[in-house]
């Protein structure tokens, strides 16, 4: 019983080390992309800038029928692996329209952004 508990012990300390991402194999940002939403919309113009423990960027949204949507998002910023990693966004459409999150992620080191495959 004692070398059961002792491996379940070892297996979740070894768990958080196994399933930490390596940032740095990240593909780069090349806008447009598509949204992580899905839908034929293509997102453009990201171009994030770290502020604080805030992570920004302005973007537009287009829609496969041609409507141009202007946001912005806001990510916090975390310090990791020797850069930035934006995560947690909050999105919401400049005219006030709409908000939401989103899943995507942005690493940021040496002037090189990546984003979450």
């Amino acid at each position: 019983m004692r070398h059961k508990a002792f491996v379940l012990v070892l297996l979740a300390l070894a768990t958080p080390l196994a399933a930490q991402e390596n940032f740095a194999t990240w593909p780069l940002l090349k806008n447009p992309f598509e949204s992580t939403g899905g839908g034929g919309i293509m997102i453009d113009g990201y171009n994030p800038v770290i502020e604080g423990k805030v992570c920004r960027s302005d973007f537009s949204a287009k829609t496969p029928a041609g409507e141009v949507y202007n946001n912005t998002v806001e990510f916090d910023a975390v310090d990791t692996q020797g850069g930035i990693l934006c995560t947690n966004g909050r999105w919401r459409a400049k005219d006030g329209s709409s908000q939401g999150t989103t899943p995507f992620r942005i690493f940021m080191k040496d002037g090189i952004v990546r984003r979450a495959p």
